[in-house]
């Protein structure tokens, strides 16, 4: 695994027994990565945590630099190449296992239950899916630590796509995130998908079809 796929951070926390939060972000979208964070929360846990998506980007920001900062945390990344040869489900159940293996290696030990928001989990489905594991449905709004794991997976993605949006200028990911806007589309449309779109989702397909 590359170094690139990862990125991590050791807070406090420390032992066995400790429960794992993972959410992702990027499944949607038409261009970019899918991106998976992994926490394990620091006590007392960071006030104010949610499901990303109902979170200001000011206080999103200042919840990811605390969570940095007090918890550990970890978030596995899975390119536009692997979505289109696995599916974005195969690459969202990948993100999610490289996070967790990340982080199960920066606390030298095996978690007692990860915790996945929404209906499936990476359990037989990820060949290196090793824990035990449950599905919540809205888990990012219910579940602590999977609130923390959204808020890590959305603020990683969302920086690598303002990256991304400096070297492709026309499509606007740095406001639309890859998503399939109107703004986008009409740039699809005049430019052409860039070597960061998903070929294999419709939109983007069919277009290269037309061009």
């Amino acid at each position: 695994m590359s170094a690139s796929m990862l990125e991590t951070g050791t807070g406090a926390h420390s032992g066995q027994g400790f429960i794992i939060g993972v959410d992702e972000a990027g499944r949607g979208p038409l261009a970019g990565p899918v991106v998976a964070g992994a926490v394990v929360l620091c006590k007392p846990r960071p006030a104010g945590l949610d499901d990303s998506k109902k979170l200001s980007k000011t206080r999103r920001a200042a919840l990811e630099e605390t969570i940095k900062r007090r918890c550990t945390w970890a978030v596995g990344v899975v390119d536009v190449e692997e979505i289109d040869r696995l599916n974005i489900f195969g690459a969202t159940m990948l993100a999610m296992t490289r996070a967790v293996l990340s982080l199960c290696g920066q606390l030298g030990g095996e978690p007692a239950e990860v915790l996945v928001d929404g209906n499936l989990t990476p359990h037989g489905r990820t060949a290196d899916w090793r824990w035990k594991a449950r599905a919540i449905v809205g888990g990012d709004a219910l579940e602590p630590c999977i609130s923390a794991a959204s808020i890590i997976a959305k603020e990683h993605r969302d920086r690598m796509m303002r990256q991304l949006a400096e070297i492709h200028p026309h499509y606007g990911w740095e406001r639309n995130a890859g998503y399939g806007t109107a703004e986008h589309m009409a740039a699809l449309r005049e430019h052409g998908p860039t070597p960061h779109h998903r070929r294999s989702f419709a939109p983007v397909a069919q277009l290269e079809m037309r061009l």
